[in-house]
């Protein structure tokens, strides 16, 4: 056992997994809000009869599974884009029958479920954002993506930016290892990429790349900062102004009499039996009322010119409505929280850019 312990290397982060994990998310949240609102259009149908009933959760297992063979038999690059993609769907398809699994009856309906898989995709998020760090460079990792490289050399493919990317990670590697046997490979390698053998092919951007550059020039060209200051300045205040109904309505459940705290309580939306308590809906309100206040500080920072103050208290109050408002959402709406949680996600997306770009 400790023999077999001992081979075991630290992990090296696969090159170009923030781009296959970036792949999971996306078909991850697609799949799971075209599966929910396929199912309220259709109105909840079944595949099978005579009591046999296909539920979806099985075709997301045959997808997980067939995610997981890819790599395990195939070794080319881009199995990895299409097991990324595979395992978003199957996943999806999966945790969004969660609460026939903790539930006796199989409610599908329970409340918790939708929180639970908003959880689930929280943490792949915070995944995908360790991922994305810029990493510390050593060159054993340099050697795994140079080894990793060379498939474009067996598939012919190698383009001059891939060429020229070998060539500056193995100066790297040659000059900082303290392995002889690397540093050989390494000057090995160099001599046989600078043999002339290798043919370059030419580096054509793709239609996808073409309509992305298009996209960036028209966005760079419309998108001043003046017009992208005015843009969050109005989505953090749209965000931010149902605060102050949800502090008015607090104060009002606070001071009303007992008879008025029950006639509000049965009143409330959409459906009062996901509210356990009316506690439960005061907490829901100070939490989003608090939360609300800071867009609505953050946008006025913004809008005064205080880009600096506004830039933080509105990073910070997006980000917790997106983990702890949000959150509650999904328990008391369900999947009508996805409209608010995308436009929250976006506005989140902007702020940085303008912190990134001017600040």
């Amino acid at each position: 056992m400790s023999n077999y312990i001992s081979r075991i290397r630290s992990l090296v982060v696969r090159q170009g997994a923030e781009r296959y994990l970036l792949l999971t998310l996306l078909s991850f949240g697609t799949s799971v809000s075209l599966t929910r609102l396929f199912l309220r259009l259709t109105g909840y149908p079944q595949i099978g009869g005579g009591g046999l009933h296909i539920a979806h959760v099985l075709w997301g297992g045959l997808l997980l599974f067939i995610a997981a063979l890819l790599p395990v038999i195939f070794a080319n690059r881009w199995v990895y884009a299409v097991g990324g993609l595979l395992s978003g769907v199957g996943v999806g398809l999966f945790i969004d029958e969660v609460g026939k699994f903790i539930t006796q009856n199989n409610d599908y309906f329970y409340p918790l479920a939708a929180p639970i898989i908003y959880a689930v995709f929280l943490l792949t998020v915070l995944l995908y954002v360790q991922i994305r760090r810029r990493k510390r460079r050593d060159p054993r990792t340099e050697l795994f993506g140079v080894l990793d490289d060379l498939q474009e050399v067996l598939d012919h493919d190698l383009d001059e930016q891939e060429y020229k990317r070998l060539q500056a990670r193995l100066a790297y590697i040659a000059r900082e290892t303290q392995h002889p046997d690397v540093v050989k490979l390494a000057i090995q390698l160099q001599e046989f990429l600078a043999s002339g053998a290798i043919e370059l092919v030419p580096t054509p951007a793709t239609a996808f790349e073409q309509w992305i550059m298009r996209s960036r020039g028209i966005g760079s060209q419309w998108l001043s900062r003046v017009r992208l200051r005015f843009v969050l300045v109005l989505g953090l205040a749209l965000s931010g102004l149902p605060a102050i109904f949800d502090l008015l309505l607090v104060a009002l459940i606070i001071m009303a009499p007992q008879d008025l705290r029950q006639a509000i309580y049965a009143a409330l939306p959409p459906d009062p039996s996901t509210y356990s308590s009316l506690t439960w809906f005061v907490v829901r309100l100070v939490v989003e009322g608090v939360v609300g206040v800071m867009l609505l500080s953050a946008a006025g920072f913004w809008a005064t010119g205080r880009e600096q103050r506004g830039t933080a208290i509105g990073f910070l109050g997006l980000l917790l409505a997106l983990t702890t408002v949000d959150l509650l959402g999904f328990y008391f709406d369900q999947f009508v929280t996805v409209v608010s949680a995308t436009f929250q996600f976006i506005l989140l997306l902007g702020v940085r850019y303008y912190q990134q770009r001017y600040l």
